[in-house]
């Protein structure tokens, strides 16, 4: 089939799974999933995997721009104020995710060692895209909003210093080479020094073009130009395409101060790029993996998201944040995709003997939450109260109670 019909048939399934998702209250997010599930290898088969392959620019360009999005709310007068809180609750559920899966896998599965630090370090990074979605399809505010994106990008950075120390531990258990601490730390810290280097230089040069550019569209031109450059050379030189994005949207929001323009220019143009990233990745999911993932899937899945939601409840607590934070944050960062699915393919070349059960599992974790996160997303991001005329009655009420409790 042509390939231009077969991306406007799966762009007009996903609008079709996202109208069918609002009659039943769910976020587009899971909307879009949903449909593309259904044009997968599980129904109809409509989206092979060659398919997946061909459209995997469209994947890369939408993570690279939600990435850039998520450097908008890196604003330095506000990190100064959350910053310590910010890295607190990252790092306490990040350990919490880490830690519960790894024991629940060594101790209670008794898995090897290598297995189960590997698979452990995986379950840190949460897949921003459906959070930032589903925030802005309801334009949620408040403390609890403010408080996931800055969480969900410091995450992904951990995640990696997670994954790369993991990795030489699990090749140390299993004699492929000899212990070195310094590989161990210094191999993370250059992709993501590297990455913070490549965004904040990349987005000097963006405020230097878009300061000189004339109208929308000519912001909107050289801010996907931009993004496509980061994405670009990252992948060249083996450095994390979403920390330079989100370096890149960082640098931009602090050092210009029509910033809001530029960002806007570019939401106004990739929203069907959002549609048909969402409806692809429904699509390249696989139901027969619940088959034969058995008990130790849906324990790496359950162990993941205990350990995530204790995690940030016991870091927000630490942090004395907000009542509501500390409720709720914890299930808002549940959606686990592109990383983790990226960290598969290091996991194939590096340790081939695990990679398959790993692979295994992790790609029924993502089938689980890329479906079901959205869902707790919102209804976290509602139970706090921060979306506008849906149960804000109860909300309002739950606020005032907690807190008249806390103050007596």
């Amino acid at each position: 089939m042509d390939l231009l019909l077969k991306i406007s048939i799966v762009l007009l399934v996903g609008v079709i799974g996202g109208k069918v998702a609002k009659i039943f209250k769910l976020p587009n997010v899971s909307g879009y999933l949903v449909a593309g599930l259904f044009l997968g290898p599980s129904f109809f088969g409509f989206i092979s995997g060659q398919d997946i392959e061909t459209f995997s620019v469209i994947n890369e360009l939408a993570l690279a721009v939600i990435a850039f999005s998520i450097g908008n709310e890196f604003i330095l007068k506000d990190m100064l104020k959350l910053g310590k809180s910010i890295v607190i609750i990252t790092l306490t559920e990040v350990v919490g995710a880490v830690a519960l899966v790894f024991s629940v896998m060594y101790f209670v599965f008794h898995q090897s060692f290598a297995f189960s630090i590997v698979i452990a370090s995986m379950s840190a990074a949460t897949a921003p895209a459906a959070t930032l979605l589903v925030i802005r399809q309801y334009k949620a505010k408040g403390p609890l909003t403010k408080t996931i994106l800055p969480v969900v990008a410091l995450d992904d950075v951990f995640g990696i210093i997670a994954f790369g120390i993991a990795m030489s531990l699990a090749k140390l258990s299993i004699g492929q080479e000899k212990f070195s601490i310094t590989k161990m730390i210094s191999e993370p810290l250059i992709e993501i020094g590297g990455s913070i280097l490549l965004g904040f230089v990349l987005g000097l040069l963006l405020v230097i073009a878009a300061k000189k550019s004339k109208g929308r569209d000519e912001r909107q031109a050289i801010s996907l130009v931009a993004i496509g450059v980061a994405t670009g050379i990252s992948n060249w030189l083996g450095l994390s395409p979403l920390l330079t994005s989100i370096m890149m949207g960082t640098t931009m929001v602090n050092m210009l101060h029509s910033s809001k323009k530029v960002f806007d220019s570019v939401n106004d143009f990739v929203n069907p790029v959002y549609i048909l990233f969402f409806t692809l990745a429904g699509a390249s999911l696989d139901l027969s993996i619940l088959a034969s993932v058995g008990l130790l899937g849906v324990a790496y899945v359950i162990s993941r998201a205990g350990g995530k939601i204790i995690g940030a409840w016991c870091g927000a607590k630490a942090v004395k944040t907000d009542p509501m934070v500390r409720k709720y944050l914890g299930f808002a960062l549940l959606p686990q995709g592109g990383i983790s699915i990226g960290l598969i393919v290091l996991v194939r070349q590096q340790l081939p003997e695990l990679s398959t059960a790993i692979s295994t599992i992790i790609m029924f974790s993502v089938l689980i939450y890329e479906v079901s996160g959205p869902i707790f997303a919102k209804l976290a991001i509602q139970k706090a109260g921060e979306i506008k005329d849906i149960g804000s009655k109860e909300e309002s009420h739950e606020r005032k109670k907690i807190k008249t409790v806390e103050a007596s």
